[in-house]
């Protein structure tokens, strides 16, 4: 039975002083469950996952409409269904995806739905993609859609295209981390990067994309797979999932140069930095790639050779959501994981309640979390 009123935690305010803890920029409140309209399905979420497209909205990195009830990563269960959907039933398991593709605008056409203008534009505005948000407080406030999901809540209405139906078989808390982190890591190493067996990769920034990443890459055959990031406890953990070389990032270039033969065929940066950008960009061989999946300050900008591009062929390459179609990524890459190829539980750091949300922040500001997820009911 579907409640009238659930928990949803709400951000009404960006920039909030860290500790998070003391400073508590999200607030658990209780807010009525909303219905599904044509198009939509309301979803139980059964897990959540902090990530830190959550927290760039959260410190203002990301400029979104406010208040808005954040969270994008999650698993649950379908609830309701609203007119005009015979493709998904009561009681499906289903990976909620954080970008709702209309199936007609120019990306989608071209095969590109990680870049849908429609849901991109609704995403920007807290909308969903079939009309306008249907969150509001206890007294009719509107409460914005975060990515048309809003996942840090007991119930979400969402877009039927914000769902991908899974098996049974999968646990939740396994399901939950293939709508973001799965999607964007290893999308970027099989979509936008391309990388082919025998190359050489190297992996900046091993929160849960960036691993994602380098167990991708781990699957390539006669692959060198090279992790980078300051803490050793990450080092070590990429280490398990397949890299064979880890250090921190002023030992990259050595490690790029002992082995790989003076530079690699692709670097993925998954930090959100510039100046990560343009160090990645000088580890390059001749005809290498960066992809950028990292969400930099939109104030940071790049310096760099340009004679590069044309002259030693490299590619700078953005790859949002890992240029994943999800109806066809999520199934393929949840069954390498039942294959035992992609241990992604190892990423899965701790379970808590939504109401220590605050305090995971700064857990994932000082790398002390990979992937946190959040149990939204009483088990």
């Amino acid at each position: 039975m579907i409640p009238a009123t659930m928990l949803s935690m709400i951000l009404r305010g960006a920039g909030s002083a860290r500790p998070y803890a003391d400073s508590r920029p999200l607030t658990l409140e209780q807010i009525p469950v909303p219905s599904p309209r044509t198009g939509e399905v309301l979803v139980r979420i059964e897990r959540a996952s902090l990530c830190h497209s959550d927290l760039s909205v959260i410190d203002g990195s990301r400029i979104r409409p406010l208040p808005m009830a954040l969270g994008h990563e999650a698993s649950g269960t379908v609830a309701a269904i609203g007119e005009g959907i015979d493709d998904v039933a009561v009681g499906d398991r289903v990976v909620l995806v954080f970008v709702p593709s209309c199936g007609e605008c120019r990306a989608c056409l071209a095969g590109r739905p990680a870049l849908c203008h429609r849901g991109a534009a609704a995403n920007g505005t807290g909308d969903l993609l079939h009309g306008p948000a249907v969150l509001e407080s206890d007294v009719g406030e509107r409460i914005n859609h975060h990515l048309g999901v809003s996942a840090f809540s007991q119930y979400a209405v969402v877009a039927r295209e914000s769902v991908v139906v899974i098996d049974r078989d999968v646990p939740f808390d396994v399901a939950a981390m293939f709508g973001c982190a799965a999607l964007t890591g290893i999308g970027a190493v099989f979509n936008t990067g391309a990388l082919a067996p025998g190359q050489s990769v190297i992996v900046f920034g091993l929160g849960a994309v960036g691993l994602m990443a380098v167990m991708a890459a781990a699957q390539i055959v006669g692959t060198t797979v090279i992790a980078i990031d300051p803490l050793p406890q990450k080092q070590a953990l990429a280490l398990r999932l397949g890299a064979q070389y880890a250090g921190p990032p002023d030992q990259a270039a050595e490690l790029v140069q002992t082995h790989t033969g003076g530079g690699v065929d692709l670097a993925i940066e998954a930090v959100g930095s510039a100046r990560v950008m343009e160090a990645s960009l000088a580890l390059l061989t001749r005809g290498g790639a960066l992809v950028s999946v990292g969400l930099p300050h939109p104030e940071q900008t790049i310096t760099t050779p340009a004679l590069q591009f044309a002259g030693l062929g490299h590619r700078l390459l953005g790859s949002y959501m890992g240029d994943s179609v999800p109806s066809r990524d999520i199934p393929r890459y949840l069954q390498l994981w039942r294959d035992g190829l992609l241990p992604v539980e190892l990423l899965h750091t701790d379970t808590r309640p939504l109401a220590d949300l605050n305090e995971s922040l700064d857990a994932l500001v000082a790398g002390e979390v990979v992937r946190r997820l959040f149990v939204m009911h009483d088990e």
